[in-house]
């Protein structure tokens, strides 16, 4: 298996910056501002022949005892406890502080190895900056530069030489991907967490305390899942900070990034347009979709027939999703959401034979045919399909620029109600039959050219007569 180093350090020390290194990616959001990172972040590396997993963590507060800090610490020491190595990080330019003595003295408590990795060294001596942090009693500490990549390979084969080199099996792509997406504080974090079975990531009752877009494996029925969870996005005039605009960066990227969206709405809330956008940039994006009404516990009849009309009303472009009312908090309904993932996530990845789509589209020609676009009546002949998730179905014909919108949603329902594609969206393409003759048509003359022919035509019957 992959030995799991885990990034340990107080706040804004540059965990997240090693994080990306080690990764070689830009997984992990990074600015200048303590606490940025809150959960648990996954990643995996190799340096040589030795593969790793490496886990990005909140910065560590061991001394708090309440609110969203000691959560970040109660998520860092979860982190810590599946570590097989942790690299403690601190700050070589702030130096020494209390707050370090404290963090050392708990890891060392672990009986996991330590190392420690004294950052932002790049351009001071190495000697100079990593003295006063042998007084925490963890061996010698490495300068390292995570923003420049000094010193971390060596940091990284001191950590891994325990370790023996063993092949990596290639990566396999062919389990749902599931981003969960929102507005802030309708209970995500508490769905994902529901979902794991464990307290994977924050649920806090405070808008935005998610920020980065966490991914969460996990397997259930013997069937491996990866969960996003994301930042909740909220409506573009309320956005200030820097930070938050990268969150719903993230956020837009893990919708893409997925198979399966669950989109969480808040019984206690109206339907905003802000949800209902949301809703149309995961169907422009292509993605198969599921909607968790969440709190449903906390209503009463006269407001769940209210809600269910303004889903009506507002949702009505979603008709091919699964809608769930559920409760993340009490796990009330959770489960029937997993289940129409799994019936959304193989609708987008069927595979629709061409005798069949061609034998379901003169059935639908003969029972209603396209209505006649200038002189001519498209003409479908026959389709087959030309993309999964979401399943593309292309038609060829002639005259097929003529097709309106209207029996192209015709044309999308009666395939979707033929396959019984629940969950997923559907696109048809029109594709007209190209005419080999159309070059060898006679060019029209410019108003220039007939004006010469017609002085030519003159000039001979003034010559030669009629």
């Amino acid at each position: 298996m992959k030995p799991t180093i885990v990034l340990v350090g107080r706040p804004n020390v540059g965990k997240s910056t090693l994080f990306n290194r080690l990764t070689k990616t830009r997984d992990a959001l990074v600015h200048d501002l303590p606490g940025l990172t809150r959960d648990r972040h996954y990643g995996h590396g190799r340096v040589g022949g030795k593969p790793y997993l490496v886990v990005d963590t909140g910065g560590f507060e061991p001394v708090v005892d309440s609110g969203i800090l000691a959560e970040m610490a109660k998520q860092t020491l979860q982190a810590v406890d599946e570590g097989d190595a942790i690299i403690f990080l601190v700050d070589g330019r702030a130096g020494m502080t209390p707050q370090d003595r404290i963090i050392a003295d708990r890891l060392r408590r672990t009986g996991r190895p330590v190392f420690v990795a004294v950052n932002k060294a790049e351009g001071m001596n190495r000697g100079v900056v990593s003295a006063e942090f042998y007084e925490l009693g963890l061996g010698e500490p490495v300068p390292v530069s995570g923003a420049h990549g000094e010193g971390v390979r060596e940091l990284l084969e001191l950590v891994l030489a325990p370790f023996a080199d063993e092949d990596e099996p290639e990566e396999t792509n062919d389990h749902p991907k599931i981003a969960v997406v929102g507005r802030p504080n309708v209970g995500k974090s508490t769905l994902v967490n529901a979902l794991v079975g464990e307290e994977r990531v924050i649920a806090f009752d405070q808008p935005g305390t998610t920020r980065d877009s966490i991914y969460v494996d996990f397997q259930r029925n013997d069937r491996a899942y990866t969960l996003i969870d994301t930042a909740g996005i909220r409506r573009k005039g309320r956005v200030f900070e820097a930070v938050e605009k990268f969150s719903v960066v993230k956020t837009l990227q893990a919708v893409e990034d997925a198979n399966v969206v669950v989109l969480v709405l808040d019984a206690h809330q109206e339907i905003s347009d802000q949800d209902a956008h949301l809703a149309g940039f995961i169907l422009e994006a292509g993605r198969a979709l599921v909607v968790a009404i969440n709190k449903w516990d906390g209503i009463d009849g006269y407001q769940r027939e209210q809600v269910k009309r303004e889903l009506l009303r507002r949702m009505e472009f979603l008709s091919f999703a699964r809608f769930h009312f559920i409760s993340a908090l009490h796990g009330q309904g959770v489960g029937g959401v997993l289940k129409s993932v799994d019936e959304a996530y193989a609708a987008a990845f069927v595979k629709l034979s061409t005798p069949r789509l061609s034998k379901i589209l003169h059935e639908a020609i003969a029972q209603h045919q396209p209505p006649k676009s200038g002189l001519f009546r498209p003409k479908p002949k026959y389709a087959h399909q030309g993309g999964s998730n979401p399943p593309v179905i292309v038609v060829h014909g002639n005259h097929l620029e003529g097709v309106s919108n209207d029996y192209k949603r015709y044309l999308e329902n009666t395939f979707r109600k033929a396959f019984d594609l629940a969950g997923t969206p559907l696109r048809v393409d029109f594709k007209a039959n190209h005419n080999p003759f159309d070059e060898r048509k006679p060019k029209l003359l410019t108003q220039r050219e007939v004006n010469k022919v017609r002085r030519e035509r003159r000039h001979r019957a003034k010559t030669f007569g009629k």
